[in-house]
């Protein structure tokens, strides 16, 4: 009996223990989750912003390149066989945010393995995760992590620039983006954009015969050829800005989930730590009856 009163009070001492540790963990993700949710506010309202300017961007820029002589491109939509791919992986410096990154690197690798099987693929990495992960397996040009810690227009422009000149200078023929659309806080698309070279829109019969008749001072293929580029950063910039909304949309959202399960853990350890006292004060009763009924005996 003795001996059995022992194993009731380690019993309790273990289950009080998983209760208080699953308490803690339930703080933090609450805490986490809370912290999420402020920053999406801040990102949605960014991304939300920007997207009518990217598009109204891109639509003028198909409006202007529609009326183009082909023989006058840009050196920027120059179709090239595809023999060096480099594909740009935007994931999160951090986790605990669900399958947010995991969808991204499968997304990467399957079009290194599948997409441009045969063909020479290299990574430019925009987050910790994708270049931890890629750089075991692959070669990764560069890690522009650190954008996370100031993330504007002019740092991403920068990365956008350097892609620019790599497809240029013909280190590479073709250039892919793979992101995170932001959709809503529990939804968030994997995109794959071609970047360079740009989708050629000069044959666009719908955006044609909808050109509006405008007088163009400087030309049009000058105005083109500034627009390209600073359509380019702007597209890379909405991927990252997507991608980071994304992030703290899946992350609250993991969270979430996690303070869910640890509260209905912590319930069921409740349950199972006062059935187990019950038993030890139902155990502790019956001693003492036996004891007091052995001595009047």
């Amino acid at each position: 009996m003795e001996r059995l009163g022992e194993e009731n009070m380690a019993n309790l001492k273990e289950i009080r223990n998983r209760i208080a540790s699953v308490s803690s963990t339930m703080q933090i993700t609450s805490a986490m989750k809370m912290v999420s949710a402020a920053k999406l506010k801040k990102a949605q309202d960014a991304i939300t912003a920007m997207r009518p300017y990217s598009d109204k961007l891109t639509e003028l820029l198909q409006s202007l390149s529609a009326n183009l002589d082909a023989d006058s491109g840009s050196k920027f939509s120059e179709e090239r066989e595809i023999n060096k791919v480099l594909i740009v992986s935007i994931t999160s410096n951090r986790g605990l945010c669900g399958a947010f990154n995991s969808n991204i690197l499968k997304q990467s690798v399957s079009l290194a393995e599948n997409t441009y099987a045969g063909k020479e693929v290299e990574f430019l990495a925009i987050g910790k995760k994708s270049n931890d992960f890629l750089s075991k397996n692959y070669n990764v040009i560069a890690n522009h992590s650190a954008v996370y810690d100031d993330l504007t227009f002019d740092n991403v422009a920068a990365i956008a620039e350097n892609l620019m000149e790599l497809f240029v200078n013909g280190a590479y023929d073709k250039i892919e983006v793979v992101y995170n659309k932001f959709k809503n806080a529990a939804t968030q698309i994997v995109i794959t954009e071609q970047f360079l070279p740009i989708v050629a829109v000069a044959s666009n019969k719908e955006v044609s015969a909808n050109n509006t008749d405008y007088i163009y001072d400087p030309s049009e293929k000058e105005i083109v050829e500034q627009l390209i580029p600073k359509s380019l950063k702007t597209q890379l910039y909405k991927g990252v800005r997507d991608s980071f909304a994304s992030e703290h949309g899946a992350r609250m959202t993991a969270m979430h989930k996690a303070t869910d399960n640890a509260t209905e853990l912590r319930d069921q350890l409740k349950l199972t730590y006062n059935k187990a006292r019950q038993a030890a004060i139902t155990n502790e009763i019956l001693e003492i009856v036996g004891g007091a009924e052995a001595l009047n005996n």
